[in-house]
């Protein structure tokens, strides 16, 4: 195998991590035949270009950091990028989706470039330039509105007058807690847009781990009665997830280790 111009490398690496949400340098070191050090130039110069975020041995996507209030960064996981893979395949070409601010609904934006003619609309400026970063990029558009540093997303009167004015076929939501007998809760006073987003879509698919199951959270989000599908991981148990269906929510349980086998971890 020939050795890649650098630019084309570059571009192979955005791609592969685009595809499979991580990429190591061993494994980047191997498939373009070059060396690691040459790798880890590389990962530093996108990283300094905003493409991507340096974790040990490897990186991930720039949308697929978390920060936290400390302002550290911690990686997204294999399960969130499994869960985001999971409920990909619930969108349809020609639909209109609304996706939530957060770590794990932003794992669904490199699999949007499979559909044709979607529309994306989102409070998330993450989101939104993880959405302008993809190579087809869908049809996107802004609430607007009051922003709010916390969650860097638009919240306030203004985002929920411009939602209440579109229809949408799909809401993509996470949330800070799964309460087994009300539903989905989070730490967010501003509940506001959230009951909105999901009183203008169709169907509502709820984005979380398993281990948000039973956190006491007093901020009731949406009630089981307006979910229609929970995409979780396969830590969730056989009682919690007869409990969540009972309220006739569907329960997809995320396939995590094609995630790892295709990242390389063990």
């Amino acid at each position: 195998m020939t050795r890649r111009p650098t630019i084309a490398r570059r571009e192979q690496i955005l791609q592969r991590l685009a595809e499979y949400g991580r990429v190591q340098v061993d494994e980047l070191s191997h498939l373009l035949n070059t060396s690691e050090v040459t790798i880890r130039k590389d990962l530093t110069a996108l990283e300094e270009a905003g493409k991507l975020v340096r974790r040990y041995g490897g990186a991930v996507p720039s949308f697929a950091a978390d920060t936290t209030n400390d302002g550290t960064d911690t990686e997204v996981s294999n399960r969130k990028i499994a869960i985001g893979a999971a409920a990909s395949r619930l969108i349809r070409d020609d639909t209109r989706i609304l996706i939530d601010f957060g770590s794990t609904t932003t794992t669904l934006i490199p699999h949007l470039s499979r559909y044709s003619q979607l529309v994306v609309m989102t409070n998330s400026m993450r989101t939104a330039n993880a959405v302008l970063a993809l190579t087809s990029a869908p049809t996107l558009l802004m609430t607007g509105g009051t922003w709010d540093a916390q969650t860097h997303s638009f919240q306030g009167q203004i985002a929920e007058q411009v939602l209440r004015s579109y229809d949408f076929d799909q809401l993509f939501i996470g949330c800070d807690g799964i309460d087994l007998e009300r539903g989905t809760s989070t730490f967010n006073e501003l509940l506001g847009l959230s009951r909105v987003m999901a009183e203008s879509a169709k169907q509502i698919i709820v984005m979380a781990e398993a281990d948000k199951v039973g956190r006491r959270i007093p901020n009731l989000e949406i009630p089981w009665r307006q979910i229609d599908v929970l995409v979780t991981d396969k830590r969730l148990s056989t009682s919690a997830k007869t409990q969540i269906e009972q309220h006739g929510v569907e329960v997809i349980i995320a396939d995590i280790s094609a995630t790892q086998n295709k990242t390389g971890e063990q």
